[in-house]
């Protein structure tokens, strides 16, 4: 059983910066993918960005492209998310997720089946 563990969000202004980290344990190869949706309040979920272990095969949402960055320390079992240059509508319950399979599921964030508790981002203007 794949647990992830959230951490590094917070409250910053429009323009700033933070880096979420994902703590992961309990997977035995991989063969994973492994990326950040977030939720805001009356919003739908959005897929943030995903990476595959093998090849860094890398997927970014529209909103956040050359803002954001995700990457792994597989050395460490750890998840990032690089957030620069922040945005007001950037402010949303971040939740770190992964999902067993191959580069071709990497897009598709929400529906990766292990799923942190979240952690909140706040961007005030």
């Amino acid at each position: 059983q794949v647990q992830l563990v959230e951490s590094g969000g917070g409250s910053v202004q429009a323009g700033g910066s933070l880096r979420l980290s994902c703590a992961a344990s309990g997977y035995s190869n991989s063969n994973y993918c492994w990326g950040w949706f977030r939720q805001a309040p009356g919003k739908k979920r959005e897929g943030v960005a995903g990476i595959h272990s093998i090849g860094g095969n890398i997927y970014y949402a529209d909103a956040v492209k050359g803002r954001f960055t995700i990457s792994q320390d597989i050395a460490q079992n750890t998840l990032y998310l690089q957030m620069n240059n922040l945005k007001p509508e950037d402010t949303a319950v971040y939740y770190c997720a992964a999902a067993y399979g191959g580069w071709s599921y990497v897009s598709h964030v929400l529906q990766y089946n292990y799923r942190g508790q979240g952690t909140q981002v706040t961007v005030s203007s």
